[in-house]
């Protein structure tokens, strides 16, 4: 599924609940403008903001990205990998994050898995948090994930396990992009 499908799934969702941008914003304390640019523009500041429209809407984050249902064993080819999100350090400001379903097709599935590209970025960026944990690997150039009120730069092969409760940041630590593998788990 084409990363412009997304915004409409989400829309696709609401409407089936007959739920308005107001009821989802009330549901999740974003911002409605928020919630319109996330239908329409298709630009994603993080993950916790879309962990919680997916909530709002009684779903999980990947159904926005499943197209199909299996029920033989997941393979992505490294071929066939599509970007399916992007998230932009703010509304008209480049692309900070790549994201690339690794389990798209899998409507099942209880985790998240992501390869993702990570490009540098000069403007400090604010802490998210929610509900799970996530695992990354890095495996290309210099990752720093400021967790709480530390900060760690991991390096290729280098990996964190850490509970996504706590405030965190994940970015590129130079000058340079970075790649990491990561596999989020959202609690029911």
């Amino acid at each position: 599924m084409a990363k412009s499908k997304v915004g409409k799934r989400i829309r696709s969702f609401r409407e089936e609940q007959e739920l308005t941008l107001d009821d989802v914003a009330e549901r999740t304390g974003l911002e409605v403008a928020f919630l319109q640019a996330l239908e329409e523009d298709e630009v994603y500041p993080s993950l916790g903001p879309l962990l919680k429209v997916a909530r709002a809407l009684g779903t999980r984050l990947g159904t926005f990205l499943d197209d199909q249902i299996s029920e033989d064993p997941l393979i992505v080819r490294q071929t066939e990998r599509a970007e399916e999100l992007s998230m932009l350090t703010g509304k008209d400001k480049p692309v900070s994050l790549r994201f690339h379903s690794l389990g798209k097709g899998k409507s099942d599935r209880n985790m998240e898995p992501f390869y993702v590209e990570i490009y540098p970025d000069s403007e400090p960026q604010s802490l998210s948090s929610h509900e799970g944990e996530e695992f990354i690997v890095v495996v290309k150039g210099e990752v720093e994930l400021v967790y709480g009120e530390n900060r760690y730069v991991l390096g290729p092969g280098d990996s964190m396990y850490y509970n996504s409760i706590v405030p965190h940041h994940v970015g590129a630590a130079g000058d340079e992009k970075a790649e990491i593998y990561a596999v989020l788990y959202f609690p029911e």
